[in-house]
């Protein structure tokens, strides 16, 4: 009985470490100057030829190339421990990542988050709207695609298509907004079979 309940929580501590891992590996983050941000490269992309770094965010638009190669664009988003983009408005800008492989633009599509290891290449210069922007320019390494959320009509909800059904937080249950008896004020899970 002992040695089940010391197996249980082995499996336990393993299951909670393995999802706390960050999703680059070791090498790469080890390679990585945590200490520069998208910020401050922007200022002068040159300089920071050859440093790697580890950044995140939305991917913008993703362009295959003649050469093969795919240009994704990335709208910059603070990463959290594990190295997935945070759900927050700051942004420190955006940045070019280089692959040296196909990457289908249907599955990295505007929206959906991205953890990128690369290597700075430099700068790109490409207008966004009417004015140019300086981007600074990777060459990927490791690039992670975040599992895709879709929006959902109901609030504060997101469609996971692995699990087929909109999943979230959102006040009032099971009628909306519009507190008891149709639904409480507060938080809680709603599942849409």
């Amino acid at each position: 009985m002992k040695s089940r309940i010391k197996w249980f929580l082995f499996l336990s501590l393993i299951l909670l470490l393995s999802g706390c891992t960050h999703v680059i590996s070791k090498d790469l983050r080890i390679k990585s100057d945590p200490h520069l941000t998208l910020g401050k490269v922007r200022q002068n992309p040159e300089s920071y030829k050859g440093k790697f770094v580890i950044w995140g965010g939305e991917i913008i638009e993703t362009t295959n190339q003649k050469d093969q190669n795919t240009l994704v664009e990335v709208f910059q988003r603070p990463l959290d421990r594990r190295g997935e983009p945070k759900e927050i408005l700051t942004s420190e800008g955006r940045f070019l990542v280089l692959t040296e492989e196909y990457l289908d633009p249907y599955i990295f599509k505007k929206g959906r988050k991205i953890t990128v290891a690369g290597e700075i290449l430099g700068e790109r210069i490409k207008p966004v709207g009417e004015m140019e922007y300086r981007y600074p320019f990777l060459s990927s390494k490791q690039i992670y695609l975040w599992e895709d959320y879709y929006s959902s009509p109901y609030p504060y909800t997101y469609y996971d298509p692995l699990r087929g059904y909109p999943f979230g937080w959102w006040g009032g249950y099971p009628h909306g907004w519009w507190g008891y008896p149709y639904g409480g004020w507060g938080f809680g899970i709603r599942y849409h079979p």
